[in-house]
């Protein structure tokens, strides 16, 4: 069964796994982004597992409508706050409000008490609503600093 990731390239791949790329990260198009994710699980020959990563979240559950395929389920990692006006970037906002449908395959989100563009009670909230196993990461959902690596040290 294939996945299709939405997040930023980097991590490790699967073996079946098929990384939808985005354009535009500095200034994502939430109709753009559906449309590409739609593509991509249209095309799959088998049913998907979608996993995605903060903005990849709600484009993978407005792109639901358009999905011609099976997606035989998710893991959702950080969903973003994209309804909460305080929350920066404010490109955020055009990726929501979110559905509070049950999502039509088998869910799992998690999140952290310390993600810096999500608090944790919508996101408990909004897996609820989606009628998703919910989980709390002990760790950051995402790194907001990095340090620059001098020659012959690792960054950290």
């Amino acid at each position: 069964m294939p996945a299709l990731t939405t997040g930023r390239p980097g991590g490790k791949k699967l073996s079946t796994a098929r990384r939808v790329e985005q354009e535009a990260w500095s200034k994502p198009v939430c109709e753009d982004w559906i449309a590409r994710l739609a593509e991509e699980v249209n095309r799959a020959e088998r049913p998907v597992v979608l996993v995605a990563h903060s903005l990849g979240i709600p484009t993978s559950v407005l792109a639901i409508p358009e999905f011609r395929k099976r997606v035989a389920g998710a893991f959702f990692v950080a969903p973003p706050e994209v309804d909460n006006p305080s929350v920066r970037p404010k490109h955020m906002m055009t990726f929501g409000p979110y559905p509070h449908d049950p999502l039509p395959f088998p869910t799992i989100v998690i999140a952290s008490r310390n993600d810096p563009f999500g608090r944790f009670e919508p996101a408990r909230d909004i897996a609820a609503a989606w009628g998703a196993n919910f989980s709390i990461s002990a760790k950051p959902a995402i790194s907001t600093t990095r340090r620059a690596s001098a020659p012959g040290r690792k960054a950290r």
